[in-house]
């Protein structure tokens, strides 16, 4: 199990450096990322939420820089395109996030282990499901076919994924935060406190030492 966001690297970003990345691939967090790496996952997240304001919010800054991270820093409720990806190493069948995820969703896999029946990622044409029948989950990578591929693990095997899971994305952001001291100082208390709460885990409460 991997925290994976969902790539689509716009052109001419020249805000940062970032990597070259498949579009609409789907980008590993965790602490062993490249600083460009790490770029590109910072501008994705701040792309999701690069909203016009309403009402409710702030004018968009003039400056290029304050306004790409502009609804990442005055949103209340952020949005990180991926999710949750699953990969049997037995079988290489690999449940992927649907349209509908984020990762500031993740938490929402410990309802199967808590004993929530069904979390659906999305809708037609791809469907994926995770679905709880007594201790077994049964992840659907395509609900929407009848004779779709899954994956089924028990439910201490996944109590010990999301484990996993949660390791990478704290790691994800002690790197992050480093990578936000180098790239954007002036920013750091308020993007890495907006990163947490895009991947749902605590802020850090002071900068990394140099």
């Amino acid at each position: 199990m991997q925290p994976v966001l969902e790539i689509n690297t716009p052109d001419g970003f020249d805000l940062w450096p970032v990597a070259e990345a498949e579009p609409f691939g789907f980008l590993p967090l965790s602490g062993e990322l490249s600083p460009a790496e790490v770029g590109t996952a910072v501008m994705r997240i701040a792309g999701c939420n690069d909203i016009d304001p309403d009402g409710d919010r702030p004018p968009r800054p003039s400056d290029p820089l304050d306004s790409f991270l502009h609804g990442l820093l005055t949103f209340d409720n952020l949005f990180a395109a991926g999710g949750l990806r699953v990969t049997d190493n037995s079988t290489g069948i690999t449940f992927l996030p649907g349209c509908c995820d984020g990762l500031e969703d993740w938490r929402d896999w410990y309802r199967l282990v808590d004993g929530g029946g069904l979390l659906g990622f999305g809708h037609d044409p791809v469907s994926p499901v995770a679905e709880r029948f007594g201790d077994t989950i049964r992840l659907t990578v395509n609900a929407e076919q009848s004779d779709s591929p899954g994956i089924e693990l028990s439910v201490t095997e996944l109590r010990h994924l999301l484990t996993g899971a949660e390791r990478d994305l704290a790691d994800f952001l002690a790197l992050a935060a480093d990578w936000v001291l180098q790239h954007l100082p002036g920013h750091w208390a308020p993007v890495t406190a907006a990163l947490a709460r895009a991947l749902d885990l605590p802020a850090l409460a002071v900068p990394p030492e140099q």
